[in-house]
């Protein structure tokens, strides 16, 4: 049997850090062999307490700092991240490092503890906490209280959110993705132009003047059902989505549609960020951020035109399931669904077939 040393795999250095949001806070992280140096963006000094390696066949996220005692609760979770996202392959690992928050973080799912207090972290779980990626994650979900919109019983939703919404760091990229909830005054101009450009004319059909998109806009922000976002990648802003509960909408005389089911439209406004890099970004986030918004929301469903195959490929490779074809008054749709238990369980949130070069190094 070799040494333990002759079983540890060392992941190579990198030249561009990872970035990581938990809790509000903002990290660096930067791998030097199997050294994961955390830099807080407020100032703080570096961390270079910890070391990311592969041990007989098992993925280990180890603290080695004596000297600090501890890590605080939001650098641990900004070391788990960092980890997932450099070894996109390894459903778990195993956490070697003093918690001072255990009790919290094995209540919420963070962690699991096995045999002889191996403390273990599941990707799955992992990637449904909302405090790492929420701008204003809820403490808890809005209680149900059942009224009646338009002849639909649905339960009462809570208000909608203000400024940023969804943040994450995109490698392969070398980006931050970021959804914030679209401002009348600031963002008309630019809804305007973006709806006057000629491919989003032809498939939003809602080209025309200023006056036409504010009370577009209006309407949206009057609908406690839908919720307009702006898309950004490093805030600049890129597309417009909006995000819908499904039990009101008009989609849901077509499926059997579940009280906390979410759906989306998204048009993308500025052309250079069209094409399959920003895609493999931005699809599967949206996707991502309606899971976390409610821990209830079981599907998500989609409605693109039946003859729009590009849009149905990029959503297969998703984890988006075809379900059936059927008539909406103005177009043939194809109704597509993603399961949450399939986005997290098949680690979805990176496409299969996403070229992450920036981890192509990962000997994982």
């Amino acid at each position: 049997m070799g040494t333990q040393h002759e079983q540890i795999q060392e992941l190579p250095a990198r030249a561009v850090p990872l970035m990581s949001f938990p809790d509000g806070a903002v990290y660096l992280a930067t791998y030097y062999g199997n050294t994961l140096l955390l830099q807080p963006a407020d100032g703080e000094e570096s961390s270079a307490g910890w070391k990311l390696y592969q041990q007989s066949g098992q993925l280990k996220l180890e603290w080695t700092d004596s000297r600090s005692g501890m890590p605080d609760t939001s650098e641990l979770l900004a070391a788990l991240e960092a980890s997932f996202t450099s070894c996109p392959n390894h459903h778990k690992l195993n956490l070697v490092a003093p918690v001072g928050q255990a009790d919290e973080l094995l209540q919420s799912g963070v962690l699991l503890r096995g045999e002889n207090d191996q403390l273990t972290v599941y990707a799955e779980l992992f990637w449904q906490q909302s405090r790492i990626w929420l701008a204003s994650p809820q403490p808890y979900a809005f209680p149900p209280s059942y009224v009646l919109s338009h002849g639909r019983r649905h339960p009462l939703r809570r208000p909608k959110p203000i400024g940023t919404v969804y943040r994450r760091y995109i490698p392969w990229l070398d980006q931050t993705l970021s959804f914030r909830a679209i401002n009348i005054g600031h963002d008309l101009e630019r809804f305007s132009r973006w709806m006057n450009d000629p491919v989003v004319a032809q498939a939003w059909r809602e080209d025309g003047d200023l006056v036409k998109h504010k009370t577009y806009l209006e309407g949206i922000a009057a609908d406690p059902h839908v919720i307009g976002l702006v898309g950004c990648f490093n805030d600049e802003a890129f597309g417009y989505f909006e995000v819908y509960w499904a039990k009101e909408d008009r989609i849901a005389p077509f499926y059997h549609a579940d009280d906390f089911d979410r759906g989306w439209h998204v048009l993308i406004g500025e052309p250079r960020f069209r094409g399959k890099p920003f895609v493999t970004a931005w699809m599967p986030s949206i996707s991502h951020y309606l899971f976390l918004d409610d821990c209830r929301t079981r599907h998500i469903v989609i409605e693109p035109r039946a003859d729009n195959h590009k849009m149905i490929r990029s959503l297969a490779k998703c984890g988006y399931a075809n379900l059936k074809e059927f008539d909406f008054p103005h177009k043939r749709a194809m109704l597509g669904m993603l399961l949450r238990e399939r986005f997290f369980a098949e680690r979805l949130w990176i496409p299969r077939d996403a070229i992450v070069t920036s981890l192509s190094a990962t000997p994982f």
